[in-house]
């Protein structure tokens, strides 16, 4: 079993956000993995370098498709998003300092944070697109 688990529930648009939310699972899960079997510095830090830009590319994308769609909660999606990128950039400095054990807390960061964000956050943008194209 995953350390986190892709769900139905979890179903934004069915396409580019949706591949993007599943493969930030995949990641979280590898750099659980890794943290996990004291794989550390090898891989981990590697990992957690992807992981940080690929949400940053993704948040950028999904508030494109939010400005296209004029989606009317796009700044405050925008502050949210800024904000968590501010923290695991910050958590990645610790990393790199030598702190090991931000690994194995960045994972379940990511993982409550990402399940959170899809689940409820962006099930607003879900429910917005769905209602806009009845």
């Amino acid at each position: 079993m995953a350390y986190f688990e892709w769900a139905p529930d979890m179903v934004i648009d069915g396409g580019a956000i949706d591949a993007d939310h599943q493969h930030l699972v995949q990641l979280v899960n590898e750099l659980h993995t890794a943290t996990t079997e004291g794989r550390g510095r090898e891989v981990v830090g590697d990992i957690l370098a992807q992981l940080i830009r690929y949400t940053a590319d993704h948040l950028q994308r999904e508030e494109a498709q939010m400005a296209a769609a004029h989606f009317p909660n796009l700044e405050g999606h925008r502050k949210g998003h800024a904000a968590f990128v501010a923290n695991l950039t910050r958590l990645q400095a610790r990393y790199e300092d030598g702190q090991i054990t931000v690994a194995a807390q960045l994972s379940t960061v990511l993982r409550d944070w990402l399940s959170l964000h899809i689940r409820r956050s962006d099930k607003e943008l879900h429910a917005f697109l769905k209602n806009r194209v009845r």
